[in-house]
């Protein structure tokens, strides 16, 4: 069997309101916006699971960030690195979809490498959507991309369609985001031990007073587990 990172991403649109919520090995977290003539009234969010004791903070971070803006314009508003990387990823996932009429479900799965060798797969909406081949962090397959490195998409996203953009971008972050699992970082760890700034935790004026939670993994490769279990019903 093989092993490695999963993630699965749920974004649900109803008239004037959208959720968008993530499960991985790290994190479960929740984004619900409200939103009236293209304007984001209201900003919610919930961390269910959070790896450092101070990523709660970034909820009020996000509110503030997003609350009155054009949904149109999220992408390009707000820094990412003042935000919690997964609860800003979901507010621009929940802004996308908002006009929607039906549910955008996402599983993904990045094995662990054997000899170098990984395999990352996205599924969208039950059906097997993109699957890449890597050499470390370099294309095999598929051929377009042989030979590139997943930091030098950014020219073939900005040529596809918004559907296959959208899903490029979740593949190759959770193909960054996998590589997690080769380290091991015991409870009560500082979040100085890793490089500042990336992000609402890691900024120089908090990162100091946050520690590795107890439990905050979960390996879903394991027989038995999945994301977001609760909801299986919707990745089917």
């Amino acid at each position: 069997m093989l092993t490695g990172y999963r993630r699965r991403i749920l974004i649900e649109p109803i008239p004037g309101q959208v959720t968008a919520e993530l499960e991985d090995d790290y994190h479960r977290m929740v984004v619900t916006l409200t939103h009236k003539d293209g304007i984001a009234t209201t900003v919610s969010s919930e961390m269910k699971r959070s790896p450092w004791t101070l990523c709660p903070g970034a909820m009020a971070q996000l509110a503030g960030t997003y609350t009155g803006q054009p949904l149109a314009g999220f992408a390009r508003h707000g820094d990412k690195t003042q935000n919690c990387t997964h609860l800003h990823d979901l507010a621009l996932f929940a802004a996308a979809h908002a006009q929607d009429s039906a549910a955008t479900a996402y599983d993904i799965f990045v094995t662990d490498p054997v000899d170098g060798l990984r395999e990352a797969r996205l599924t969208r909406n039950g059906e097997s959507f993109l699957n890449w081949q890597l050499e470390g962090e370099k294309f095999l397959v598929p051929a377009e991309l042989a030979g590139r490195s997943t930091s030098e998409l950014g020219d073939w996203i900005a040529g596809q369609d918004k559907t296959t953009a959208e899903a490029a971008r979740i593949l190759r972050w959770a193909g960054r985001i996998a590589h997690g699992r080769r380290l091991e970082i015991p409870a009560g760890l500082s979040a100085t031990t890793y490089a500042r700034s990336t992000c609402y935790n890691f900024q120089p004026d908090r990162a100091a007073g946050s520690h590795r939670r107890p439990g905050a993994d979960i390996d879903f490769s394991q027989p038995g587990a999945e994301p977001m279990a609760d909801r299986a019903e919707a990745f089917t």
